[in-house]
């Protein structure tokens, strides 16, 4: 576990192949305000996860400030490999039940739910998989590899490797009568 972490913060905050260092990491975390949100929510992710008493129930109120803080809401439950690109923040939801690739790309307003509240499914996302904004992907679904995935996408069905998805959206003009 504490492997992952090294690994996700070497990839989400240094940005470098240069070897690890706890040093540059928390520099750049504090130089860099985009990569500051990846420092916490792996270090506090990392915490929570470890489940240590009181070191896991005070990572948990970090974890929900954190996502109030950004405005998106999380679950400290979402696996997520190394890689996580947020291009902007507010809006993103993420369930509980969500295993998610490396090299993922989300955009503002992106919605990865269950179906109704009862749903025991989990949503698996393969790796290099770039969504745009304001996409719903629902229910117990398997998304691919190299999947790419349009701006306003419902998403609600399985989606095979190296695939295009966009939801087709058209646009009526109604003449108003005054």
């Amino acid at each position: 576990m504490y492997s992952h972490l090294k690994k996700c913060l070497q990839k989400e905050v240094l940005k470098s192949d240069r070897a690890f260092s706890w040093m540059r990491v928390i520099h750049r975390a504090w130089k860099c305000p985009d990569r500051r949100f990846y420092f916490w929510f792996r270090l506090w992710g990392y915490f929570f996860k470890a489940k240590k008493g009181f070191l896991s129930r005070y990572a948990k109120k970090k974890l929900i400030k954190l996502n109030r803080e950004y405005a998106i809401d999380i679950s400290p439950l979402a696996t997520i490999a190394e890689g996580l690109e947020i291009r902007h923040f507010p809006g993103l939801v993420i369930r509980p039940d969500c295993e998610i690739g490396r090299n993922i790309v989300l955009r503002q307003s992106i919605t990865i739910g269950q179906k109704t509240r009862g749903d025991k499914g989990k949503t698996v996302i393969g790796d290099n998989v770039n969504v745009g904004a304001n996409s719903c992907i629902i229910g117990d679904i398997t998304i691919g590899s190299n999947v790419t995935i349009g701006a306003m996408s419902f998403v609600n069905k399985d989606i095979p490797d190296n695939h295009i998805v966009y939801t087709r959206k058209e646009m009526e003009l109604i003449s108003k009568e005054v």
